[in-house]
């Protein structure tokens, strides 16, 4: 069955290239394809497009179809084009020919845009809860280590002392900025599609601001050229908070790893929560976070494969979109693997109190040194070239005090005021 059925098929040939994989990911459609379907014939209803009792009618198919995807008996079957032909075409078996009523005012180039801005709506929403379940984490563990230090590093050289309150709650307030990203990505999917018909309106008078409220979009894709263009666009969105938050998450599951390292020894994990080696009875791999690390690597690519298909594509629905799925379906369930694991393996992260007792960190506090000098009111120039000269000459031994007291710093971390950034960003997702 297909809706643009004129009594003709298409070659085969041309029927497996261009449905392509659309029967497997319509699926992960099909609850918002009814939920758009009941706003959508309420609305007809009431513009006096169908009776009250053909809307009750419907109604009900529309909730039984919806029970069906519920309890896993939904499937499209072979031979139907996609979610909206399966949909349309099981009312029409068991409702009749006012079934058939439901397509009206509507085409599946504004029927398929308001599935997926519900559904990007919805997976956005749970990646912003992972991205905030990471964050708890990584602030709590901030909080309890916040009086080990660790060294810091600047050009892959030791620098200056760190301590890993500082180190977990970076991490922390940095996904605040990701999940900015995350919710201009939800702004952008938020806005109600349909009515725009196949993108250049209907003749039928439409209430558009019924079925924004109905399915509780934000606000209304006035302009229904611009609510045609917003495919492609809410991808693009899409992948920059994707590529954000896989930004983050990627460069700390490579901290671990290097931290990890006998070389470092920083952190280490139960024997459970690593892998061996077929041939080295010593090794524990971190293998989580390296995988975690490649997963947010390939993360980052969709933004160039999203941009790379809608870039210069004429006004109006074409073909090429339909691609954007088979990229964005399964790097949204990806992103989602990557925070369900890192959020199972942080808490599970083992620090390690001594580091510093280790005399290869002793120029970590050559910084502390000269300040202390400065505090004392010598020059700092005079200060840092004393500091100096005790290096070179194998004279240096620290004084392992530190004393940072500025917002942010090791001694005030400020985690609270940290936390109260990520609730007002995460309040955006309602």
């Amino acid at each position: 069955m297909k809706l643009w059925d004129k009594g003709f098929e298409p070659d085969q040939m041309v029927e497996r290239f261009t449905v392509g994989r659309d029967r497997e990911l319509d699926m992960a459609l099909a609850p918002y394809d009814v939920e758009g379907s009941m706003a959508h014939i309420r609305m007809l209803e009431h513009i006096g497009l169908l009776t009250a009792d053909e809307l009750t009618t419907l109604l009900g198919g529309l909730q039984q179809i919806q029970t069906d995807i519920a309890e896993g008996r939904f499937e499209i079957e072979e031979g139907i084009e996609d979610v909206h032909s399966e949909v349309e075409k099981l009312l029409t078996e068991r409702l009749g020919s006012v079934g058939k009523k439901i397509h009206a005012g509507r085409s599946r180039n504004d029927q398929v845009l308001v599935d997926l801005k519900l559904f990007y709506r919805q997976r956005l929403k749970d990646i912003a809860k992972g991205v905030h379940t990471v964050f708890d984490i990584l602030l709590t563990l901030s909080e309890r280590h916040k009086d080990v230090l660790m060294p810091g590093y600047t050009h892959m050289q030791v620098a200056m002392p760190s301590s890993f309150g500082l180190w977990f709650g970076a991490y922390a307030e940095t996904l605040i900025d990701d999940l900015r990203t995350v919710a201009a990505a939800f702004d952008t999917a938020n806005q109600n599609p349909l009515g725009s018909a196949a993108g250049y309106g209907s003749s039928f008078p439409l209430d558009r601001e019924m079925t924004t409220r109905l399915l509780h979009f934000d606000t209304l894709h006035y302009n229904v050229c611009a609510a045609q263009m917003g495919r492609g666009k809410t991808e693009r969105a899409l992948a920059y908070a994707l590529n954000a938050v896989a930004s983050t998450l990627g460069r700390l599951s490579m901290d671990v790893c290097l931290f990890m390292s006998q070389n470092f020894a920083f952190v280490s994990l139960p024997d459970e929560f690593t892998t061996g080696s077929s041939i080295m009875p010593h090794k524990k791999n971190p293998d989580v976070f390296e995988v975690a690390r490649s997963k947010c690597n390939r993360l980052q690519s969709v933004v160039n494969e999203v941009s790379l298909m809608t870039t210069n594509l004429p006004l109006g629905y074409q073909r090429d979109l339909q691609l954007l799925k088979d990229v964005t379906f399964p790097a949204l369930e990806e992103m989602e693997e990557v925070l369900s694991a890192l959020a199972f393996i942080l808490p599970r992260l083992r620090v390690n109190t001594a580091i510093l007792d280790d005399a290869r960190y002793d120029y970590l506090f050559t910084v502390e040194d000269v300040n202390r000098r400065v505090l004392r009111g010598q020059p700092f120039r005079e200060a840092y070239r004393e500091v100096g000269l005790q290096v070179q000459r194998g004279e240096y031994r620290p004084d392992k005090r530190v004393s940072h007291t500025h917002a942010g710093s090791i001694g005030n971390l400020c985690n609270d005021q940290i936390r109260q950034k990520m609730d007002a960003v995460f309040a955006q997702f309602g």
